[in-house]
């Protein structure tokens, strides 16, 4: 993955579930990393808890109320960020450049895809290739999942000649952009596994390689620049980012970067701070209190709720954040 900047940034559904913390629905609830699955209630409520829970840290600077005594530039003002506090949030795709790699025994043709964020200003946007047979290989995926979406979406077809002409990769390159948008213009695919690991999972599979390699600093490398994407497509979901932002944690922390690895510690938090249950919660509040330790930090509330955790959990296996974070993306 290419392009990407360095990355700088649930107790209602409980209740709509009739879920308790500790309770099997919950539990089930916090471990699920489905993605299509989030009612759209709950979406709300994510996004709710969140601006709360960033706002209890830091207070947002609220807009003036549209008042006679405002001068005609302060109104325009106003309504201008009224309009964009309310404008949707969406992500367009851009393919504007494709190269031709040729190897010892494969020739084939790179994509060169552009994602960014509308409604604000978008400092990350974020720059992936993919070649036709990954574009071939979701578009089966998808059509086995989502056949009635799927049946009218036209697939540029393979030639068995030309494939490497200027005029071949041009027309597909349009095709393949007009094929995201289409893709993306479709909730139940949008927010899919499926549609979400083709523009993810091959950087998230070279990055946790390199964690489990011992090598951090490319590890990291990988990690920001992915993670900014991620956050883009997943939006519904908060909480699948939480995986990722650990995992910078772990290559901060192994480069003795302590005070970096907190701030993505903190991120994670936030995601996790109504999901006890979630596999990551126990582990990531273990590094944190050994963070904040090093770091001089106040750890006694994050101590308190690690203990308040073992207690609701009884006796188990201890697991590393590290450790954790290892099995992810083995193939």
């Amino acid at each position: 993955m290419e392009g990407g900047q360095p990355y700088s940034e649930e107790s209602n559904q409980q209740e709509a579930t009739g879920a308790t913390p500790d309770s099997p629905a919950a539990a089930s609830s916090d471990e699920d990393n489905g993605y299509e699955a989030l009612t759209s209630f709950q979406a709300v409520q994510e996004q709710k808890e969140t601006t709360e829970l960033t706002g209890a840290r830091k207070s947002p600077k609220k807009s003036p109320s549209p008042n006679s005594s405002m001068t005609t530039k302060e109104l325009q003002e106003y309504w201008r960020n009224e309009k964009r506090s309310c404008r949707a949030i969406k992500v367009l795709f851009e393919i504007p450049s494709a190269r031709i790699v040729e190897r010892t025994f494969s020739k084939y043709v790179n994509y060169r895809i552009i994602i960014i964020q509308t409604g604000s200003f978008d400092s990350n946007r974020s720059i992936i290739e993919r070649r036709y047979s990954d574009f071939e290989r979701l578009h089966a995926n998808l059509w086995k999942t989502f056949y009635d979406e799927m049946e009218d979406i036209p697939f540029p077809k393979k030639s068995l000649t030309g494939n490497f002409t200027e005029e071949i990769v041009t027309e597909r390159k349009l095709a393949f952009q007009d094929y995201l948008r289409l893709l993306y213009s479709m909730e139940c695919i949008q927010t899919s596994r499926i549609f979400i690991d083709f523009l993810v999972r091959p950087e998230l599979e070279e990055a946790y390689s390199c964690l489990r390699g011992g090598q951090y600093t490319k590890g990291l490398e990988i990690f920001l620049q992915v993670a900014p994407l991620q956050e883009k497509l997943i939006k519904h979901r908060p909480i699948l980012l939480v995986p990722t932002l650990c995992a910078i944690l772990i290559c901060h922390k192994d480069l003795d970067d302590s005070r970096s690895a907190y701030e993505f510690g903190e991120k994670a938090l936030l995601r996790l701070q109504n999901h006890p249950n979630h596999r990551y919660f126990t582990p990531l509040l273990e590094a944190m209190i050994s963070l904040a330790y090093d770091l001089g930090k106040d750890f006694i509330s994050l101590q308190e709720k690690l203990e308040e955790r073992k207690a609701k959990k009884g006796p188990r296996k201890a697991v590393t954040l590290k450790e954790l974070a290892v099995q992810e993306y083995i193939l």
